[in-house]
């Protein structure tokens, strides 16, 4: 997929995520990486301005595998955001969507110029 259309999308689904539960950082990129591939080093820029915006709330936890983990929980705030993004989001697939069907070619016109059937 598209680095740029991936960008666009993360803070979503990020958002999305941890509206089910919270998480810490690389449990996210499993989520994430489940559907859309993605690397560590994109989702903690992410993590840290929407922290910084007041979407999360951090705490610490500790672990048995390791140091203790930063989790990140959804505020109000950040459903609020969640719930504009979705639906933004919906919209504009709606609009792509249109553009798609509305232009579309049979694949036979795409395949052949005219005559070389």
């Amino acid at each position: 997929m598209d680095t740029q259309l991936k960008k666009g999308v993360l803070e979503l689904c990020v958002l999305s995520v941890l509206r089910d539960k919270d998480c810490y950082g690389y449990e996210l990129v499993t989520e994430i990486s489940k559907n859309i591939e993605i690397s560590d080093g994109t989702i903690y820029p992410i993590l840290r301005r929407l922290t910084k915006e007041g979407y999360f709330n951090t705490y610490l936890k500790e672990s048995t595998e390791g140091p203790p983990r930063k989790y990140y929980s959804l505020t109000a705030e950040g459903e609020k955001k969640r719930i504009q993004l979705t639906e933004e989001w919906q919209e504009f697939v709606k609009a792509v969507n249109r553009i798609i069907k509305e232009n579309k070619e049979p694949i036979s016109e795409l395949l052949f110029e005219k005559g070389d059937n």
